[in-house]
């Protein structure tokens, strides 16, 4: 069986953390609440987002609140992702794993169209077998698109599979289906709340792709 990895798309692949907190923070202001720090962002973010927001407000979201602060936050996501780049290193990885001859796709939360559309602008595309972003509303966890997603590859098993991602849903959603998690801290959560998921907790990607090689070899 070929050698996986199933890849997260925003705060692993694309460094977009600062457009994540410019947009989140506007969000907060349409509420009245104050500005949150990076470091604050990251030890409370959890999916699904409107749990990020009831820790936040100190109770769950009416729908009026929940919409508003979602339109917010894609539409100044949207103006500040375009600055974003890829992950250090990202590109020389992808073209390593691909050349060796072992698979990857990418599995996002991130909308369908918008995600294939930016995965080609960054001229990347042909490096996955599969790209895959959210088809329905926001929220929701990968662990209902992951057997899904994986089903859908060829010549590929959840054991010699490993998803890297930068938060702890990512190694729900691989264990739900018994594949192996790296968990990457350049994006949305904390150093220590991704070492309470209890896989291997990595600073770089390039990292991430030295201990997957190490937990499918």
């Amino acid at each position: 069986m070929t050698a996986h990895l199933v890849w997260d798309w925003n705060g692993t692949l694309l460094d977009d953390i600062e457009a994540v907190m410019g947009a989140t923070n506007a969000a907060f202001a349409e509420l009245g609440l104050g500005q949150i720090t990076l470091d604050q962002y990251r030890e409370l973010y959890c999916v699904p987002v409107t749990r990020f927001y009831e820790r936040l407000l100190g109770r769950i979201p009416t729908q009026t609140e929940w919409e508003l602060m979602d339109d917010t936050f894609h539409r100044h996501y949207t103006l500040q992702r375009a600055v974003c780049v890829l992950a250090e290193g990202a590109d020389a990885l992808l073209i390593g794993w691909q050349e060796a001859g072992r698979s990857q796709s990418i599995l996002s939360l991130y909308g369908h169209e918008e995600l294939v559309q930016l995965v080609r602008s960054f001229g990347i595309e042909s490096r996955f077998v599969r790209v895959e972003g959210r088809a329905g509303p926001p929220g929701g966890s990968k662990i209902e698109h992951i057997v899904r997603h994986l089903d859908a590859l060829e010549g590929v098993q959840a054991r010699r599979t490993v998803v890297i991602g930068d938060a702890v849903d990512d190694a729900i959603a691989a264990a739900h289906v018994g594949a192996h998690a790296v968990l990457y801290t350049g994006g949305s959560h904390s150093r220590s709340s991704l070492g309470r998921a209890g896989v291997p907790v990595v600073d770089s990607l390039a990292e991430a792709v030295e201990v997957a090689e190490d937990l499918i070899r």
